[in-house]
């Protein structure tokens, strides 16, 4: 495992440590990618992506790690792991077979559901962007997580905690 001192000068731009991190760590971030992947080009490429990633924007994601938290290779695996993810959903392939299925046979009947009407002060500001991101954008937790700068478990915790008042409200609201 990675000394304090190590990460310190890692995150501090020196040139060997970030060689002996790449070195010690490669195998680890390469076995959280393949484990999602095929083709090992595939997983090449998001191995590049996720050292880039972990040195982007002067080491950010890596200034972020917590040693209270999780050991170091758990969380870069978990770092790796959700890069690939990220970067499928990204690059997914078009399915050309549709081009080839009559649009009258994909059609579907326009419906104009009406928007939910919450009261104005049912949920906290955090919880309804939780909401908001989790159901409308349909972001994944560790993204939310990542733009609200908050570990993921709080925002599922704000999203359990919307979903408690949504269901209390709801369930007063039909009886």
């Amino acid at each position: 495992m990675a000394e304090p001192n190590e990460l310190a000068a890692l995150v501090a731009g020196d040139k060997r440590a970030w060689d002996r991190f790449v070195r010690r760590y490669a195998g680890l971030i390469v076995a959280a990618v393949r484990s999602l992947v095929r083709e090992g080009t595939e997983a090449e490429d998001l191995v590049q992506e996720v050292f880039a990633r972990l040195c982007k924007d002067d080491f950010r994601l890596l200034k972020t790690y917590d040693p209270a938290r999780a050991g170091l290779t758990t969380w870069l695996t978990i770092v790796a792991r959700s890069t690939a993810r990220d970067m499928q959903r990204r690059f997914r392939p078009v399915i050309s077979a549709l081009d080839d299925v009559p649009e009258s046979l994909l059609a579907v009947t326009d419906i104009h559901a009406e928007p939910l009407r919450l009261p104005p002060d049912l949920l906290s500001p955090r919880q309804q962007l939780v909401i908001t991101l989790l159901y409308e954008r349909e972001m994944e937790v560790a993204e939310i997580a990542k733009v609200l700068g908050v570990d993921p478990q709080t925002v599922r915790s704000t999203h359990h905690k919307a979903m408690l008042k949504l269901r209390t409200h709801f369930a007063a609201e039909n009886q």
